[in-house]
């Protein structure tokens, strides 16, 4: 049996787990043509024996396959947090509730009552521990006065 082109794969982070996943992939003969976080598409379907292949080969390494649609959303709005947070320096243009409400194409009360009920914590908790992983990273680095980072950070 065949599935999707797509993949989605959950504890993906940073870029270096996109070049590892990459990596697995390409080492397993499937052809990425993309992989972003939490995401790849690949070049044909993947048959259930290299679906079975590959989740075997990223769960050493972390990683793993998503196949409930209620997860993937609630990856999605993790995905979407870690990146303005910690890629886009928190420039939203608008509040949080409304930037995920669109990216995620979902009435913000759905996905916050999705995340709490699978994630145990709210969608703010969240938001509010990244950024303090953010600080925390930034204050390791020295390059930044701490009131620069409050301002890079809202």
């Amino acid at each position: 049996m065949e599935t999707d082109r797509n993949i989605y794969i959950k504890n993906m982070v940073c870029d270096r787990c996109v070049m590892v996943v990459r990596s697995v992939l390409e080492r397993l003969g499937l052809t990425p043509l993309s992989v972003e976080l939490g995401r790849a598409e690949l070049s044909a379907p993947l048959a259930e024996t290299a679906r079975q292949a590959l989740r075997e080969a990223l769960a050493p390494l972390g990683f793993e396959l998503i196949d409930d649609p209620r997860i993937r959303t609630v990856e999605h709005i993790k995905r979407l947090i870690i990146e303005l947070v910690h890629q886009q320096d928190n420039r939203l243009r608008t509040n949080l509730s409304q930037y995920l409400a669109t990216e995620c194409r979902h009435d913000y009360g759905t996905l916050s009552k999705l995340f709490s009920e699978t994630q145990g914590t709210t969608i703010e908790k969240y938001f509010i521990a990244q950024k303090i992983e953010r600080a925390k990273e930034l204050l390791d680095y020295g390059e930044l006065t701490l009131n620069e980072i409050a301002d890079r950070l809202n």
